[in-house]
């Protein structure tokens, strides 16, 4: 194999590689654009609504809003959680939920999308509202 074949193939994948790179973080800039928009817009509203709810219920739950973020904590436990995030390590940018639920001295930690596939702008007020009734059932069993 000659030395400029290589150099030539190896030079075809760096430029590859920059363009899909390029590619990468614009999609990655456009979903955390539109994450904060599903954030103030959609999931803020319909969890605030819910802890409401929930406290109707006696069930104490209490709405955060940390920078880039929103957690539903359980006022029982400090493990004991619901909080949205932007996955953009995945190929598709979407939001995941993160649940921590802490049963005896071991914590469940589990995260999935809140509807797979999505992007952020994509997700409506029932999809948020189906994925934290979901979550929610480790402490609504009790």
């Amino acid at each position: 194999m000659e030395i400029s074949t290589v150099r030539n193939r190896l030079m075809r994948a760096i430029d590859a590689a920059r363009e899909r790179g390029q590619q990468r973080r614009q999609r990655a800039a456009e979903a955390e654009q539109a994450y904060a928009v599903f954030l103030r817009d959609v999931a803020t509203p319909v969890t605030r609504m819910l802890a409401n709810a929930l406290k109707v219920e006696g069930y104490a739950f209490t709405v955060f809003t940390p920078g880039g973020g929103l957690r539903l904590a359980s006022d029982r436990g400090r493990d004991d959680y619901i909080e949205f995030a932007l996955d953009t390590a995945s190929a598709t940018p979407q939001v995941v939920g993160r649940v921590s639920h802490t049963r005896g001295s071991r914590t469940l930690d589990e995260e999935r999308p809140v509807r797979s596939g999505a992007a952020p702008d994509e997700l409506s007020e029932e999809d948020v509202l189906a994925f934290l009734l979901e979550a929610l059932e480790p402490w609504l069993e009790r």
